[in-house]
C-alpha cells in the first residue's frame, strides 16, 4: 500500500514524499503523520523554511531541493499541488476580482474564476461540442465517451465516473440525506435532487424547448429532451458499437456484458439486471399488476 500524509492542521493529504515536508504551518509544526498500512507513525520533517517565499517560484525552488534526495520523486503535478496548498494556508490573497471582489493567493485561480463572469470556455471535447472553463472539467467530461470510471464503491461493486457520484451513491448504504427541503419534510441525499424538488413547490419551469413547446424545471431535462428532435447518443458502450442518449440507458445495457444482476427478489432468490424485469417477476408471487391494480 502507497504511503500518504495527513496534516492535522488542515485535513489535507499528500503522497509520501510530502512527508518530508512540513510546511503546512512551518512556523509551528515540525512533526507529521504518515499512514502506511493502516498503521500511523510519526516522522520529523527534515527542514523547515526559515520565512515565507516571496512568491512561488522561490517556494518550488526550496522544494525541488529536497525533491532530488527521494528515492521515489513526486510528481510534477504533485509538486504544484502542495506549492499551490502551501500558499493558501500562507500566502495573502492578493489577486482581486474586478468584476465581484474575490480574491486569490494565486493569479491562475483569478483566471479560472473569472471565466465565470466573461463565459470563456477554452477546453474543447474532442468528440462532442461541449466546452469547458478549465481543463480539469473537461477531463471529468470525456469519461463519457471513454466510459472510465475510476472511482469504486467500498460497499458495493458500483463505479463511477466521478468522485461526487460516488460520495452520493455511498448515502444508499449510510442513509444520509444531508439536504433537507425547507418548505416540507422531505430530504435528500444530493444537492441537485433538493434544487429538483424545490421546483415543485414554485411550479417553476424556466428551460423551453427551441423546437417544440415542452418545457423543463432542469436544464438537464431540457438537454435530454433535445436529443429527442437531433437523435444524438453520446453515450457509447465500450464493449460493443451500441450508443444511447441517456447515459442510465448505457449503465443498463452493460449488463448484459458484465452479467451484473443488482435487482434481487424479495420473495425468492432470483436477481434481475434490469428493474423492470424484477417488477415482471414479481407478478409471479403476487398475481396483481401493479400499474393497472388488476389480477
Amino acid at each position: 500500500m502507497s504511503e500518504s500524509i495527513v496534516k492535522e492542521e488542515c485535513a489535507a493529504y499528500f503522497a509520501e514524499g510530502f512527508s518530508l515536508h512540513n510546511i503546512a504551518n512551518m512556523a509551528d509544526h515540525t512533526d507529521v503523520k504518515v499512514k502506511h498500512n493502516n498503521e500511523y507513525k510519526v516522522k520529523s520533517a527534515k527542514f523547515q523554511l526559515k520565512e515565507e517565499p516571496k512568491d512561488i517560484q522561490a517556494l518550488e525552488i526550496n522544494i525541488k531541493k529536497e525533491i532530488e534526495t527521494y528515492e521515489e520523486p513526486i510528481t510534477h503535478t504533485e509538486e504544484r499541488y502542495l506549492v499551490k496548498h502551501e500558499l493558501a494556508h500562507t500566502r495573502e490573497k492578493s489577486y482581486q476580482c474586478s468584476q465581484c471582489g474575490k480574491v486569490f493567493s494565486l493569479k491562475s485561480d483569478l483566471t479560472i474564476h473569472q471565466r465565470i463572469h466573461t463565459g470563456e470556455k477554452p477546453y474543447q471535447c474532442s468528440q462532442c461540442d461541449k466546452a469547458f472553463s478549465q481543463n480539469s472539467s473537461l477531463k471529468r467530461h470525456q469519461r463519457i465517451h471513454t466510459g472510465e470510471k475510476p472511482y469504486q464503491c467500498n460497499q458495493c461493486d458500483e463505479v463511477f465516473s466521478q468522485k461526487r457520484d460516488l460520495t452520493i451513491h455511498q448515502r444508499i448504504h449510510t442513509g444520509e440525506k444531508p439536504y433537507q427541503c425547507s418548505q416540507c419534510d422531505k430530504a435528500f441525499s444530493a444537492k441537485g435532487s433538493l434544487v429538483k424538488h424545490h421546483r415543485t413547490h414554485a411550479g417553476d419551469k424556466p428551460h423551453q424547448c427551441s423546437q417544440c413547446d415542452k418545457v423543463f424545471s432542469q436544464k438537464s431535462n431540457l438537454t435530454r429532451h433535445h436529443r429527442i428532435h437531433t437523435a444524438e447518443k453520446p453515450y457509447q458502450c465500450s464493449h460493443c458499437d451500441k450508443a444511447f442518449s441517456r447515459n442510465s440507458y448505457l449503465t443498463i445495457h452493460q449488463r448484459i456484458h458484465t452479467g451484473k444482476k443488482t435487482y434481487q427478489c424479495s420473495h425468492c432468490d432470483k436477481v434481475f439486471s434490469q428493474k423492470s424485469d424484477l417488477t415482471r417477476h414479481h407478478r409471479i408471487h403476487t398475481g396483481k399488476c401493479k400499474m393497472f391494480n388488476i389480477e
